[in-house]
C-alpha cells in the first residue's frame, strides 16, 4: 500500500500540459489578443499485473502487482499523460514591450478522491456512482519582453529540469506507463516518468530567458524550494517541512540548428532542510542536504525518422518525482540526509510513413537509484525499466488515434524483480 501511494502522490503532480494544438481560438479586445487552446482526450487502458503471490518488494517500483485474492488484471477508460486542458491566454504590446499572461486548466476525466460530492468520502479512491471530475490548476503566470531584452516570466508553470525529456516523450499524447482509474488530481498515466526521467512538475518560479543568440537561447530561474514528499528517517510522508532560506535554482541552454535539429541541457539545485523532531524526539534535530541534478539530450529529423534521447544523472532527487525518496538517515549520521545518487535515459526512435500522417514509434527508459553511503536496503527499488510501442494516426489536424504496448519491469537492491504489461488505444483531440 506504500508503495502505491507514492506512486499516486507523484501522478498527482503529473504530466505535462503542452500538447501542441492545431488551431487555437484567437479574440481580440482592444489592445489585446485573447486566446484558447487545448485538448480533451480519452482512452481504454488494460493492464496486467505480476500477481500478489509471486511478486518481490520493491520499494519506489512502478510495475503493478495484482491484489491479494488474485485480481492480476484492471481495465478502465481514463486520461492518458495529459489530463484535458483548457488554457487561456492574453497578450498584447505597450511602449515596446511584450506583455502576456496564461492561466491553464486541467480536468480529468476519472472520478475524483471524494468518490461522490454528496457522500464526500475523502477515503474512496474508487469509481462509484454520482461521483465528479477534479480540476488541477497547474499554470498561472506572467510574461513581458522583447526581442532585444529577452523575456521575463513569473508565476506557476513547467519547469526546467527534465522538460524537454517528457515533452519530447512520444507517449505524451499517449499513455505509456499507466493502469488507469486515476483519481483526482492525479488524472493522469505515468508515461515514462520514472522510466527514463523525473517528473520535471508544475512549480512558481522567476525565470529569465536570454534573446536568440545564433539559434541558442538560456533560461535561469529561482524557484519556490520544492519540500521532500518522504522523509529521510523513516520514508513516510514528511511532516517536518523547514522554511528555506535560498530558492531553488533552476537552468536550461537550448539550441535549434534549422528544423532538423535540437539539442538542450538543463540542471536544478536545491538544499533541503528538514525538522526531524517529530520523528526522533530529539529538540532540534534536523536533516539537511544539497539535491542536485543535471540531464542533457537532444532530437534530429531525417528522412521521416526522428531520434530522440535524453540523459539525467541527480544526487539527492530521487528518481521519480522530485525528493521522492531522494536521501535517507542511517546511524552512522544521524542529523544529516545521506543522499542517494540517481541516473537514467530515455531513447526514441520514430517513423512518419511518407505521403501520410501514421507514425510508429519505439521507446525504451531507464530510471535507477542507488543505495545511499551507509544504507543496507534490500528491498529498495534499484532500477525501473520501460518499452512502449506505439501507432499514432493523426486523422485529421485536430484528431489523433493513439494505440500503444508498453511493458514495466522494476527491479530492487537484493535483484528481487516485478513485471508488468499495459495496452491502450485511444482518441486526442486538440484545438
Amino acid at each position: 500500500m506504500k508503495q502505491q501511494h507514492i506512486r499516486f502522490s507523484i501522478a498527482a503532480a503529473l504530466a505535462v500540459a503542452c500538447a501542441p494544438a492545431a488551431h487555437a481560438i484567437d479574440v481580440t479586445a482592444g489592445d489585446w489578443k485573447l486566446s484558447f487552446d487545448g485538448n480533451v482526450n480519452a482512452h481504454y487502458i488494460y493492464q496486467s499485473c505480476q500477481s500478489a503471490a509471486s511478486a518481490a518488494n520493491v520499494g519506489g517500483g512502478l510495475a503493478c502487482i495484482g491484489s491479494a485474492d488474485g485480481q492480476n488484471g484492471s481495465s478502465s477508460v481514463s486520461n492518458g499523460l495529459l489530463p484535458a486542458a483548457l488554457s487561456i491566454s492574453a497578450a498584447t504590446t505597450q511602449a515596446g514591450y511584450d506583455i502576456g499572461v496564461t492561466f491553464g486548466l486541467y480536468p480529468g476525466i476519472s472520478t475524483n478522491d471524494g468518490g461522490s460530492p454528496n457522500i464526500a468520502n475523502t477515503s474512496n479512491t474508487r469509481n462509484t456512482a454520482l461521483g465528479t471530475a477534479g480540476l488541477d490548476v497547474r499554470q498561472v503566470f506572467l510574461t513581458f519582453g522583447n526581442s532585444d531584452m529577452g523575456t521575463v516570466m513569473a508565476g506557476r508553470n513547467i519547469g526546467l529540469f527534465q522538460a524537454d525529456a517528457i515533452l519530447n516523450d512520444m507517449t505524451l499524447l499517449g499513455v505509456g506507463g499507466g493502469n488507469g482509474n486515476y483519481a483526482a488530481p492525479t488524472n493522469t498515466s505515468l508515461g515514462s516518468i520514472g522510466l527514463g526521467y523525473i517528473y520535471t512538475d508544475w512549480l512558481a518560479q522567476i525565470d529569465y530567458t536570454t534573446p536568440d543568440i545564433s539559434g541558442a537561447k538560456i533560461t535561469i530561474g529561482i524557484f519556490d524550494p520544492v519540500e521532500s514528499l518522504t522523509d529521510p528517517s523513516n520514508t513516510a510522508a514528511s511532516t517536518g517541512a523547514t522554511p528555506k532560506s535560498t530558492p531553488g535554482v533552476h537552468g536550461k541552454v537550448a539550441w535549434k540548428y534549422g528544423t532538423d535539429l535540437y539539442l538542450s541541457a538543463s540542471f536544478l539545485w536545491e538544499k533541503q532542510d528538514i525538522n526531524e523532531t517529530a520523528q526522533t524526539g530529539i529538540p532540534g534535530e534536523r536533516v539537511t542536504y544539497n539535491g542536485a541534478g543535471g540531464d542533457f539530450g537532444g532530437k534530429y529529423d531525417f528522412s521521416g525518422f526522428e531520434v530522440a534521447g535524453w540523459y539525467y544523472y541527480a544526487k539527492g532527487l530521487g528518481s521519480t518525482g522530485l525528493f521522492v525518496n531522494g536521501a535517507v538517515e542511517v546511524a552512522t549520521s544521524p542529523a544529516f540526509g545521506n543522499p542517494r545518487v540517481s541516473n537514467g535515459f530515455l531513447a526514441q526512435l520514430t517513423y512518419k510513413i511518407p505521403t501520410t500522417n501514421f507514425k510508429v514509434g519505439f521507446n525504451y527508459g531507464q530510471s535507477k537509484l542507488d543505495q545511499a553511503s551507509g544504507e543496507i536496503n534490500p528491498t529498495l527499488l534499484s532500477k525501473n525499466d520501460k518499452e512502449t510501442l506505439g501507432l499514432y494516426d493523426q486523422l485529421t489536424p485536430n484528431l489523433l488515434l493513439v494505440a500503444e504496448l508498453s511493458h514495466i519491469q522494476s527491479t530492487n537492491q537484493a535483484g528481487g524483480e516485478n513485471k508488468s504489461t499495459n495496452g491502450n488505444i485511444g482518441a486526442f483531440v486538440s484545438f
